[in-house]
């Protein structure tokens, strides 16, 4: 579907069609209920499932809704609130560090389709705001959008246990976008590096191009890894132990994301910081991914808090 529906060029992100057919899909397929609860409560499908649907939407430059209805189902479920009537995301404050509380200058991300918002204020209220203003973001596929201080509706209470459960999927959601963004960006420069001819040769037999295109390689593999590990224990492990093995790994994929989409703009020269490359569209969706939560230093402390080691970087 994402091969087939994904971006393939920049130009595809005018395509009203194209895109509304992979919102279609995605819609029919049920993906953005994976977290809802079933008839105990407990959630439909793993953290491992969302996590290798999230992995293949970065990696096809899915530019439609996933991360956000999927965080507010999961905040719903958690907080014993029902379903929502409308196509929901959450607010984020404005650095995309944390949950907004009502009253705060917040950013629904993963704006696209949604009517509303999730906030949680600081006595773990779950509330329910609308949106306004014009869709936009760093990340070409994701638009945010302005949360006004509107009246909240409050739809549910979240315990500090259910709070930490629900970073920690929201940290190995982001990893696993990482991920696949860095792969997609990959597989695009080691294409382009097969085909661009210097001096008579292509690009990709340069020892110094080959190195780039194998460091990509072994980051990817080292994130994946801590992906894994982190999407299992997001349901398997106690919610402390979950937010740990989650934080870890997004520090982990949100350095080597930079690296990897970097070189991917590297490997394509000149062409790489044109509008019609994708390689920036990668490097786009992978900065806003590493902010959601925060990226290594924020992810860092809470690994040496789990530690008992305190402090912060």
């Amino acid at each position: 579907m994402i091969d087939r529906l994904g971006l393939r060029a920049v130009a595809d992100l005018a395509d009203e069609k194209r895109a509304a057919a992979l919102d279609e899909a995605v819609e029919i397929s049920g993906w953005r209920e994976l977290r809802a609860p079933d008839e105990s409560g407990d959630p439909s499908a793993s953290g491992i499932e969302v996590a290798i649907v999230a992995e293949e939407l970065g990696r096809g430059l899915a530019d439609v809704p996933f991360l956000g209805p999927t965080l507010a189902m999961e905040l719903r479920r958690l907080a014993r609130a029902p379903q929502a009537v409308v196509r929901e995301t959450v607010g984020l404050r404005r650095n995309f560090a944390a949950l907004a509380a009502p009253g705060e200058s917040a950013l629904a991300i993963d704006s696209c389709g949604a009517e509303a918002a999730l906030l949680l204020a600081a006595d773990g209220t779950l509330v329910s705001m609308g949106l306004y203003g014009q869709p936009g973001s760093i990340d070409l596929t994701r638009p945010t959008a302005l949360i006004p201080n509107a009246e909240p509706v409050t739809v549910g209470s979240l315990r500090e246990a259910d709070h930490q459960r629900w970073t920690a999927l929201a940290l190995t959601i982001t990893t696993a976008d990482l991920v696949g963004s860095m792969r997609g960006a990959l597989d695009l420069a080691v294409t382009y590096a097969g085909q661009r001819v210097q001096y008579g040769k292509r690009i990709g037999s340069f020892q110094a191009v080959a190195h780039l295109l194998a460091d990509a390689l072994v980051q990817i593999e080292g994130a994946r890894a801590a992906l894994l590990y982190a999407a299992w224990g997001v349901d398997a492990l106690a919610p402390p132990d979950a937010l740990a093995a989650a934080a870890s790994a997004k520090a982990y994929a949100a350095r080597g994301a930079r690296l990897v989409c970097e070189s991917c703009v590297q490997v394509h020269g000149g062409v790489g910081n044109t509008w019609e490359c994708l390689a920036h569209v990668y490097l786009r969706r992978a900065l806003l991914a590493t902010d959601v939560l925060g990226g290594v230093g924020p992810n860092l402390a809470r690994v040496l808090e789990h530690a008992g080691l305190g402090g912060r970087l």
